[in-house]
């Protein structure tokens, strides 16, 4: 194999590479040594097979199998022997005639194209100065949430008598059955069913007609299906239940004492507001959390002038044009990007676009040269934790996900993001600062060049670009960036495909 160094510009570089035909023709050698003893043909006994007829049988099939290897190891030989760390995935363009090239007697030649890593200092994150806003839930609104858990866990006792009547909050026992056109419809009967009135548990409509009624009663509850329910045979359809009620029951109110604590689970009451104020806690630590991450990647994004891989910039833009389009198409366009020319909304989401790259780079950098890995104990926990969410088909997924490497990869980043971001804070000068529940959770402006500048999280925070206001921030939903991955094998560049004749029959 022959290798000379093309001229490139900033982060590409080009190869040309040239393998002699004889070594191709050995290679093919090789690879018709392999097959014979297997190699069954008509006339022949079993390995007997002399190899001029399998060359002129199956030569061509074979001689592509070979170049197409050869592709593969020769450009994989290039990127390991120049020590290139490749930021894309190498194109390789066929210089020969590749036709030619498999009916042999033509030298193999071809260019690689690959776009490297910038090379950079990242800043000393020891050097960092940052600041955690933190909130603490106060003790009304522990005292709210522990009502709230008295409320959820009442008891009913059964109405005597006189006050035998259903009210407002009551809870009934029945037994019903639906009907559409006088006909009984699929998931419209129940036994012994317990409604609590104005819960919103049934259609809209159902539980007011209750009230009033009594053990023994049977009633005819006409409702209508809401356009949007689930069941499509039913949306919108007029329905009549014949009900017949068996019990009333009045709610009991439960008492915040330590019986209700241990009915939970829990120890005492005094466990029970522990418990309570951890999760109160809980949602404005990822909220504290979300702000401090943000404003560490301001730091970083600001902090480094690098050259960006000009097909990484190309890609992570692609991708967010395509989902702007898909907006559109959907008629979900921003009300931010609402007016606004393609020019003016290129021209903002490429900033974007570079800034994602940016700080992936800067990101992985930190990670390589502090030698941060994403264990496959860490990355298994990931794909159970995301197959529970799909409820009883969780083993289905959690075997594709471990089939799947791409998927693994895609896991894997966020993963080794959030840990890179661990080290940094860790490293970092941080100091805490209170603040106020609606600070903590308020929207920021974007970065200085993104946008109106209006008070918006910035767009990367949100997976998907019309949505340039985000929510409540939750700790899942922190600031996006790309290529934020571990140091892994490189990528094997995307081999040209080579014309197969018919495949070869063993």
């Amino acid at each position: 194999m022959q290798v000379v160094e093309k001229p490139g510009e900033g982060l590409s570089r080009s190869y040309g590479v040239t393998v002699p035909a004889a070594e191709l023709g050995a290679a093919l050698d090789v690879r018709i040594a392999e097959i014979l003893p297997t190699l069954k043909l008509k006339g022949f006994r079993p390995g007997k097979v002399p190899q001029a007829h399998v060359r002129r049988l199956y030569g061509k099939a074979l001689m592509s199998e070979v170049v197409e290897k050869t592709l593969n190891e020769t450009s994989q030989q290039v990127l390991s022997d120049n020590q290139l760390r490749v930021a894309s995935r190498p194109e390789m363009k066929p210089v020969s005639d590749m036709e030619a090239v498999i009916a042999g007697g033509v030298d193999l030649a071809y260019d690689i194209e690959v776009e490297v890593m910038p090379d950079f200092e990242p800043v000393d994150v020891s050097t960092l100065s940052l600041e955690r806003l933190v909130y603490r839930s106060t003790d009304e609104e522990l005292e709210t949430a522990l009502a709230e858990v008295v409320t959820q866990n009442r008891t009913f006792e059964i109405r005597e008598g006189g006050d035998a009547v259903a009210q407002d909050g009551d809870q009934v026992v029945m037994d019903f059955v639906g009907t559409i056109d006088d006909v009984a419809f699929a998931g419209g009967a129940a036994t012994d069913a317990e409604l609590v009135i104005g819960s919103g548990q049934f259609i809209p409509g159902f539980e007011a007609q209750l009230i009033g009624a009594k053990p023994g009663d049977e009633l005819s509850v006409n409702v209508t299906f809401p356009d949007d329910y689930q069941a499509d045979e039913l949306k919108g359809k007029a329905a009549v239940f014949a009900v017949t009620v068996k019990e009333v029951r009045a709610p009991k109110a439960a008492e915040a004492d330590d019986a209700l604590a241990e009915r939970l689970g829990l120890a005492d009451l005094e466990a029970l507001k522990a418990a309570l104020r951890e999760n109160l806690d809980r949602q404005f630590v990822s909220a504290s959390r979300f702000k401090l991450k943000r404003a560490l990647l301001d730091v970083l994004d600001t902090g480094h002038d690098i050259p960006l891989p000009p097909r990484m910039v190309s890609a992570e833009f692609d991708g967010i044009w395509a989902q702007v389009e898909k907006d559109r198409t959907e008629g979900e366009t921003s009300p931010e990007d609402a007016g606004k020319s393609d020019d003016d909304l290129r021209a903002e989401y490429r900033q974007i676009a570079e800034r994602r790259v940016r700080l992936g780079l800067v990101l992985a950098e930190i990670g390589r040269r502090e030698n941060v890995l994403v264990t496959e104990a860490e990355l298994g926990d990931a794909m159970r934790a995301e197959a529970m969410r799909y409820g009883a088909q969780a083993q289905e997924i959690f075997d594709l996900l471990r089939r799947n490497p791409d998927i693994q990869a895609q896991m894997r980043a966020p993963l080794y993001e959030e840990k890179v971001v661990d080290l940094i804070v860790e490293r970092a000068s941080v100091t805490e600062r209170a603040v106020s529940k609606d600070e903590l959770l308020r929207e920021d402006d974007l970065p200085e060049g993104y946008g109106a500048g209006e008070a918006e999280a910035p767009a990367e925070e949100a997976p998907a670009p019309k949505k340039r206001k985000a929510a409540k921030p939750k700790v899942a939903a922190d600031v996006e960036t790309v290529a934020a991955d571990e140091p892994a094998a490189e990528p094997a560049p995307k081999a040209t495909k080579v014309k197969k004749p018919k495949a070869v029959t063993e």
